[in-house]
């Protein structure tokens, strides 16, 4: 039997309307879900800056959340470098706290290309017994090729040696770019120092391979046939351990920690 053509159109709109209706509650019924399993994720991104976990582990949840217990989680004013009781970690949003103008400030001009910034962010330390840093874990973002590269740089003890980088979050082209996510290259990064001894941001992925951290410790491989993500990395760490980033809060650190 021939149908229509405005008999078509309806069923159409129909199965339209129904297909949206199922999609929709879906993404309702499954948001929860989605939102824990993007908590796990950066949580495991952080013991693999930190060097708790390596990539060829496949944690489960309850893995994850064991490991992370000695990881404390601070909210850092980015202007002043103090800490602020008042902001939960666990439940701050930094991407949408820097999209809100009240709660966010315009970033000045930089090569790394971040817009806003927010009024505070979330580091995670690792302590001894004795409350003492053992490792720093701070957010980094910024962009690379094809949009902005989300991860984690620890340091150690010292705030200046590098003990690990991690990227849960970019659009860098597969097997160029995208090798920011391979463990071989992550690896590389270990042992590397940060600063120079002025204190300032100098570690550089360099064009080709660079020599042993003891030989030359401010240079990291660069990523072959990836010239602008390699030059994205060097840009974004550059920037949030300088002064419009984590730098304040890092110099109240060495001043609290002993290390200058």
């Amino acid at each position: 039997m021939q149908h229509s053509a405005v008999y078509n159109l309806w069923f159409a709109a129909a199965v339209c309307v129904v297909c949206a209706v199922v999609v929709s509650a879906s993404a309702v019924s499954l948001k929860d879900r989605q939102a824990v399993n993007a908590a796990l994720d950066k949580q495991r991104n952080v013991l693999l800056a930190a060097g708790l976990a390596n990539d060829s582990e496949k944690l489960s949840r309850e893995e994850i959340e064991e490991r992370f217990v000695p990881i404390r989680q601070i909210a850092v004013d980015l202007e002043t470098g103090e800490e602020n009781p008042d902001v939960d970690p666990a439940t701050f949003d930094y991407r949408r706290a820097a999209f809100d103008p009240d709660t966010s400030r315009p970033a000045p001009d930089n090569p790394s290309r971040v817009q806003r910034l927010a009024d505070y962010a979330v580091v995670y330390q690792l302590q001894d017994d004795a409350g003492t840093i053992q490792t720093l874990i701070l957010p980094v973002e910024g962009y690379g090729l094809w949009g902005t590269l989300y991860g984690f740089l620890a340091l150690d003890a010292d705030l200046n040696t590098v003990r690990g980088l991690t990227f849960y979050d970019h659009k860098e082209t597969p097997g160029l770019g995208g090798e920011v996510d391979n463990p071989t290259w992550k690896a590389r990064w270990a042992g590397r120092l940060a600063f120079d001894d002025e204190l300032n941001p100098t570690i550089t992925v360099i064009k080709g391979p660079a020599r042993p951290p003891a030989e030359e410790p401010h240079e990291v491989d660069g990523l072959s046939g990836a010239t602008l993500t390699s030059r994205g990395v060097t840009n974004l760490i550059h920037f949030w351990l300088g002064e419009n980033g984590f730098g304040p809060y890092l110099n109240r650190l060495r001043q609290n920690e002993g290390v200058i």
